[in-house]
């Protein structure tokens, strides 16, 4: 053959010199932390040979291709990729690994989707210092930032674990390995997004639908879709709520009314109570003066307790309404929470009002008390209470008469009935009066008795000389007591013939003296005496202290005896106002 023609002729590709040829030449361009295909040509125990095309086949622990079900899962004659570790080992065979390339692969799956501004798909696995781990692409690790979880920050991470979302890349570095994902990005974005479709759609006064998303002390705040509206907690009920988490949970899906929206500041103001029809257009009607109707206390005042009838309505029961007994305060009575009775007394729907009564259930006793008892008649009672102007006597039960401090006693004046009575005594009195317009009943226990004064002038003329007993000693005189009951002063000017500053220099508490009656003055129940002739007549005849005189006599069935071993109310009653007034003066006599 021409040597022109051995120069000319192609070399064969498949001969053994080209064979050689290129696989030296891949030797050469062979090198180690690369990633390079081959095919599976042989599995062994341990091991998975892998033709690369260099001179020496590469090997693979065949733990690299176990899979999900516990198994190698490998053929001969299966294209793989695998990472170049080191060329050749001593036993001449080039160490591969099919982990590392499927590693490497996804970092750089992972790279180019960074760089197209692509979603990630990872799983939450592990809870971390400062965040959560995730598993995205190939079983890589990523970090999830605690701040980058959600829009608000979650409390409790531990529940998000297994969970699967999309997420965004915010930091990727190949060489240390660090890829820092965010979910909250992808949120924000489509907060924002519907936030922009739900504001081109809002209006005021349309029904919306949205999502509790925070309870606080004054409302709730509702998610209407990429914005937040209040719903003020008193535009949740009709009726009473004391904390809006009585009514709701975060998370709660909620129908509400749209009653403000500011474009501008993008405030929304809801309404749930706005939905359905306010109850009091037809209380009225539902609810007619004395309807007995069943509620629940919902709250106590010093002035009454409200009871809730139904869900927006609310009726009061004033305390004067509660008891024919007129209880102190409406607690004595009623508590909050209690199931009560009561009767509707009065509905006002305009200003939202409704008066109701419990003591309207129960008879009168006003009228059974007109019908037992009229002036003149004698009732016997316990003292219920005792004030500054007089006494107040129980005549049935829920009916009181008041004694008056002025009809207490015909012959002294008593400046506190306290001094004299006390709450729970039993007496007996008159009624004076019924008044039927204002419920009220007047009683006196003077009445009982014969008023003194009207034999006091003819049985003390002036002149009469008589023996007294001093009772009490003031700056311009002495008291003294002619007899039980009946009392008189003996001015300064009229203790001595002497000009003295001091009545105890002339008689003593207690004492008995010798008194000369100078005046009696019936109009102004008055007697004064003088000691001045007890010093010069020792010979005119004297009536003597405590001869029999009533000064109080019985005219009527005498009152219920008062610890004094049986003695007349009258009697008590003297003895009680010993050292007080003065035959119906005072110190400003």
């Amino acid at each position: 053959m021409p040597q022109s023609e051995i120069q000319t002729r192609a070399p064969n590709p498949n001969s053994f010199a080209a064979l050689f040829e290129a696989s030296v030449a891949k030797a050469d361009s062979l090198k180690e932390g690369e990633i390079v295909s081959g095919t599976v040509i042989a599995i062994g125990k341990d091991n998975v040979v892998v033709d690369i095309g260099y001179k020496s086949e590469g090997v693979i622990p065949i733990s690299e291709f176990v899979g999900p079900s516990g198994a190698a899962e490998v053929k001969p004659g299966d294209a793989v990729d695998v990472f170049v570790e080191s060329k050749e080992t001593d036993d001449g065979l080039v160490l591969l690994s099919k982990e590392k390339a499927d590693k490497l692969k996804v970092w750089d799956e992972i790279s180019a989707a960074c760089e197209r501004d692509e979603l990630i798909q990872g799983t939450i696995t592990a809870r971390v210092k400062g965040g959560l781990s995730v598993t995205i692409r190939g079983g890589v690790k990523a970090f999830l930032p605690g701040s980058q979880v959600d829009l608000r920050p979650v409390r409790n991470l531990d529940k998000l674990i297994g969970q699967t979302y999309d997420f965004k890349v915010i930091k990727f570095n190949k060489k240390r390995g660090n890829i820092v994902l965010s979910r909250r990005v992808l949120l924000e974005k489509e907060r924002d997004e519907l936030k922009a479709r739900t504001l081109q759609n809002l209006e005021e006064g349309m029904v919306v639908t949205g999502v509790i998303k925070n309870i606080t002390e004054y409302g709730a705040f509702v998610d209407l879709g990429g914005i937040d509206g209040l719903l003020h907690i008193t535009d949740m009920s009709w009726g009473r709520v004391n904390h809006p988490s009585e009514v709701f949970n975060v998370g709660d899906e909620v129908t509400v009314k749209v009653l403000k929206y500011n474009a501008e500041t993008e405030r929304v103001s809801l309404g749930l109570k706005q939905t359905i029809d306010d109850p009091w257009n037809t209380a009225a009607e539902r609810y007619p003066a004395g309807m007995r109707i069943s509620g629940k206390v919902v709250s106590i005042t010093d002035y009454g307790a409200f009871v809730e009838l139904e869900p927006g309505i609310e009726g009061l029961i004033h305390v004067s309404e509660m008891s024919w007994k007129k209880p102190k305060h409406p607690s004595k009575v009623l508590e909050v929470g209690q199931e009560v009775e009561c009767a509707i007394l009065d509905v006002d729907a305009v200003n939202k009002r409704i008066s109701l009564g419990l003591k309207q259930l129960e008879p009168d006793p006003w009228s059974i008390f007109v019908q037992k008892y009229n002036p003149g008649d004698i009732i016997r009672g316990k003292v219920r209470s005792v004030t500054d102007y007089g006494v107040f006597v129980g005549i049935e039960e829920g009916v009181d008469g008041m004694v008056h401090k002025s009809d207490l006693s015909w012959t002294q004046r008593i400046n506190n009935p306290a001094d004299v009575y006390r709450k729970g005594d039993e007496v007996e009195a008159i009624i004076l009066s019924i008044n039927h317009d204002e419920k009220k009943v007047s009683l006196g226990i003077k009445q009982l008795y014969e008023d003194p004064w009207t034999r006091i002038p003819s049985d003390y003329p002036a002149g009469t000389m008589l023996e007294v007993r001093v009772i009490s000693i003031a700056d311009f005189g002495v008291f003294v007591e002619l007899e039980r009951g009946v009392e008189g002063l003996v001015p300064m000017s009229e203790l001595s013939y002497d000009r003295i500053d001091d009545p105890r220099k002339i008689v003593q508490e207690g004492q008995i003296v010798r008194a000369e009656i100078i005046d009696v003055n019936p109009s102004d129940r008055r007697i004064t005496l003088s000691l001045k002739k007890m010093e010069l007549e020792q010979g005119t005849p004297v009536m003597k202290y405590g001869e029999e005189r009533s000064a109080e006599p019985a005219a009527r069935p005498t009152g219920p005896s008062r610890s004094t071993g049986g003695a007349k109310l009258g009697d008590v009653l003297k003895q009680k106002l010993g050292g007080l007034g003065v035959g119906g003066q005072d110190e400003e006599s």
